[in-house]
C-alpha cells in the first residue's frame, strides 16, 4: 500500500501557490507591477549601454562584450531576487511581530521566510536580462567548446547561489541592525551593480572586495573573459571562473553563519 502521507514540501507549495494566485487576483495592478519591474530591467541596461556606447572599451570590454557581462549578472541576479529577495522584508517582520509566528510553525524559518512571498513581477527583469543575454552570445565570436558550454552553466548556476547568499546574509544581519536594510543593502543590490562593471576598472582595494569578499565577479566579469578568450587583471585571471562554485560555497558558509547567530540572538518581537 502505498503511503499517503503528504511530502515534506506539501506546505511550501500550497503557501507559494496561495501567493501566485493572490498576485493574479488583481489583473491591473499585476499588469502595472510587472510594467514597473520591466522598466527597472530596461533602465540597468540603458545605464550600461550609455557608458559603453560612449567609450570604444572599458576594463577590456567592448560593446558586445557588455551585453555578455549584463547578462550573466543580472540574469543570476534577478533569479536570486524573484526567489530570495524578500527576505529583505524581514525587518518589517520583525518590528511588526509576525516574525513570531514563523517560529511557531513546524517549518525551518530560513525556508519559510523564502517562501513566505514570490513576486512574479521580476519574472519581467529576468526576461529582460536573459534577452540581453542572448544578444551577448549572439555578438560575440565564442568558439562553444564543451568546456564553454559547461562554464556557461556553471556561472549561471553559480552565480544564482552567489547572490542568493548575500540576500540571507543580509537577513541575518537584520537580527542585530533591524533598521540596517541600507547598509545591507550595499553589499546586495550594490554587488548587483558592481557586477555589472568590469572588475578590472576598479583600484586595488575594491577588486579584493568584488572579487574574492564580496565576489560578484564570478558572477559574470571572470566568466566573460574567459568565454572571450582574454588573460583578465593581475590578481584575477580568466581561469578563475571554473572557481564559481567554491565562490559560492563561501558566500553560503558566511550566509548560514550570519543567519545561526541571528536567530539564535533573535529574543522575539516584544508584543
Amino acid at each position: 500500500m502505498a503511503d499517503a502521507r503528504p511530502s515534506a514540501f506539501a506546505p511550501y507549495r500550497a503557501v507559494i501557490g496561495s501567493r501566485l494566485r493572490a498576485q493574479r487576483a488583481y489583473p491591473v495592478s499585476f499588469a502595472a507591477d510587472v510594467f514597473s519591474a520591466f522598466l527597472i530591467g530596461l533602465v540597468e541596461f540603458g545605464e550600461m549601454w550609455v557608458i559603453f556606447n560612449n567609450v570604444p572599451q572599458l576594463g577590456g570590454l567592448e560593446l558586445p562584450g557588455m551585453l555578455l557581462l549584463f547578462g550573466l549578472s543580472n540574469t543570476s541576479f534577478a533569479i536570486a531576487d524573484m526567489l530570495v529577495g524578500h527576505a529583505d522584508t524581514l525587518p518589517v517582520y520583525i518590528r511588526e511581530g509576525r516574525l513570531d509566528a514563523f517560529y511557531l510553525r513546524p517549518q525551518p524559518l530560513l525556508l519559510q521566510l523564502m517562501t513566505s512571498d514570490l513576486a512574479l513581477r521580476r519574472i519581467a527583469r529576468i526576461a529582460v536580462a536573459a534577452t540581453v543575454l542572448g544578444f551577448g552570445v549572439a555578438r560575440n565570436d565564442i568558439d562553444w567548446t564543451p568546456a564553454h558550454l559547461a562554464l556557461f552553466g556553471l556561472t549561471l548556476l553559480s552565480g544564482i547561489a552567489i547572490f542568493a547568499g548575500l540576500f540571507v546574509t543580509a537577513a541575518g544581519v537584520q537580527f542585530f541592525l533591524i533598521d540596517g536594510s541600507e547598509l545591507t543593502n550595499s553589499f546586495t543590490y550594490g554587488g548587483s551593480y558592481a557586477s555589472m562593471q568590469p572588475t578590472s576598472v576598479f583600484p586595488g582595494p575594491m577588486k579584493l572586495v568584488f572579487g574574492f569578499l564580496v565576489p560578484v565577479a564570478f558572477t559574470s566579469y571572470l566568466p566573460a573573459i574567459a568565454l572571450l578568450g582574454l588573460p583578465g587583471p593581475p590578481g584575477l585571471p580568466a581561469w578563475l571562473a571554473w572557481a564559481a562554485p567554491l565562490a559560492a560555497v563561501w558566500v553560503w558558509a558566511v550566509a548560514l553563519c550570519m543567519w545561526r547567530l541571528g536567530t539564535r540572538h533573535y529574543q522575539g518581537g516584544g508584543g
